[in-house]
C-alpha cells in the first residue's frame, strides 16, 4: 500500500478561470463541494434532477438526472457553448439503494442503484472527457465509499450500493489508464460516514468534513497523483 498523502501533492491555490460540473449538487456533500469550488473562484455548474431544487448561491443550476443520457449530453454541450471548457467533473450523485443482500434486493431497485451510482458516472465521462482533455490536468473526482473497497468486508447487505462503488473505483482506474498519459487526473474518494440524508443523523462526520477531501482532489495540479482511492487526504487500499 502506498503512503501518498497531502504532503506529496501540488495544488491550485485558486480555481479562478476554471470550470467545474458537480452532480447531485442540490444538497448534502454535493452542495458543499459546489459551494467550496465557487469560493475558490471556479465557475460551478451545479447539477440537480429538478430545476425546482435549490443549488448554492453563485452557482449555475443545470438540469442533470444522471440516469438520463439526454440530460447529460445537454448539460455538457451547454457548458461548452457557454464557456468553452471544463476542468473538473465531480461524480457525486448517488443513492444507497436496497438494504438487503443480493438475494433479497428487488431487481428494479438494484437496477436503479447501478444506473445512478455507476452507469451515470460512466456516461458523464463519455460526454465530458473530451472537454476535460482540452487542457492539461483536467480532473475527475468520483465520490465512492469504503463499502466498495475489495479489501474491506463486503458483508452486511446493501449489495447494489457496494457493487456500484466497487465499479466506480474500477472506472477511476480505467480513466487513469486510458487517459492519464493525455493529462487527465482521475481519483476516487471515500468521504466517510457523513450526516446527510443518506448517512443519517448519527454519522460521525459533518457535511463540511465530508467535502474536504473531494474538494482537495479538485485542486490537484497537472502531474499530481491519479488513479488512486483517497480518504482523509491519504491513499487507502481499494
Amino acid at each position: 500500500m502506498t503512503t501518498t498523502d497531502e504532503r506529496d501533492v501540488e495544488l491550485h491555490d485558486s480555481l479562478d478561470g476554471q470550470v467545474a460540473l458537480v452532480t447531485g449538487a442540490n444538497r448534502g456533500i454535493g452542495a458543499e463541494i459546489a459551494r467550496r469550488l465557487r469560493d475558490l473562484g471556479a465557475t460551478v455548474y451545479a447539477g440537480s434532477r429538478s430545476m425546482a431544487n435549490e443549488t448554492p448561491d453563485g452557482t449555475e443550476r443545470v438540469l442533470l438526472d444522471v440516469t438520463q443520457e439526454g440530460d447529460i449530453e445537454a448539460a455538457v454541450d451547454g457548458i461548452f457553448n457557454e464557456v468553452g471548457r471544463l476542468d473538473v467533473l465531480v461524480n457525486n450523485a448517488g443513492i444507497i439503494g436496497p438494504d438487503g443482500d443480493v438475494v433479497a434486493a428487488p431487481t428494479v431497485e438494484t437496477d436503479r442503484t447501478l444506473a445512478v451510482n455507476l452507469r451515470g458516472p460512466m456516461l458523464l465521462c463519455k460526454h465530458a472527457v473530451p472537454l476535460l482533455l482540452q487542457g492539461d490536468g483536467g480532473r475527475v473526482v468520483n465520490v465512492s465509499s469504503g463499502m466498495g473497497a475489495l479489501g474491506e468486508g463486503q458483508s452486511g447487505g446493501s449489495a447494489a450500493y457496494r457493487v456500484s462503488k466497487t465499479g466506480l473505483n474500477g472506472l477511476t482506474v480505467y480513466l487513469d489508464g486510458e487517459y492519464g498519459d493525455d493529462g487527465l487526473l482521475a481519483n476516487s474518494v471515500c468521504p466517510g460516514w457523513v450526516r446527510t440524508e443518506m448517512g443519517g443523523e448519527d454519522a460521525a462526520k459533518s457535511v463540511e468534513e465530508g467535502a474536504e477531501t473531494p474538494v482537495w482532489l479538485c485542486r490537484f495540479r497537472p502531474g499530481a497523483p491519479s488513479g488512486r482511492f483517497w480518504r482523509n487526504r491519504r491513499v487507502v487500499d481499494w
